[in-house]
């Protein structure tokens, strides 16, 4: 994958995952409690618990409040695709093809799912079907 070393699934999930949380430290200015990816064929599902500030979450208490934080906090992540677009391609080895995110002001819980070019879980399939049989 894009010249590094073989990992499996759970590595790569954990690499994006790690690379999720210091893109949000980095550029958001505060990462998640916690960040959890899946690789589910050609999506990367990306769920992030715990990436509300104090005052976001106090602005979130009316209506106009929470869609004033979805949409900074959907801006601030489009504005900053360039500086993750690379890195999570460089972790799977695969182009970016689509980009999602959404946040909930009730939970403080973020999702982003990202499209690549190629079946991702589907190499983890195929290369542990290699592996078991170049061991017999």
């Amino acid at each position: 994958m894009g010249g590094r070393q073989a990992m499996t699934k759970g590595q790569v999930e954990a690499e994006i995952s790690n690379a999720i949380i210091t893109f949000e430290k980095e550029h958001m200015g505060r990462g998640p409690l916690e960040a959890r990816t899946y690789v589910v064929q050609d999506m990367l599902l990306i769920r992030l618990k715990g990436v509300l500030t104090p005052a976001e979450s106090h602005l979130a208490k009316d209506i106009e409040g929470a869609q004033l934080v979805k949409q900074v906090r959907t801006k601030l992540l489009e504005d900053s695709r360039e500086f993750l677009e690379p890195v999570i391609a460089d972790i799977t080895g695969c182009r970016i093809e689509s980009f999602h995110s959404d946040i909930s002001t009730k939970t403080g819980e973020r999702v982003i799912v990202i499209t690549v070019s190629e079946d991702l879980e589907g190499k983890f399939k195929s290369s542990r079907k290699r592996i078991e049989i170049s061991s017999l």
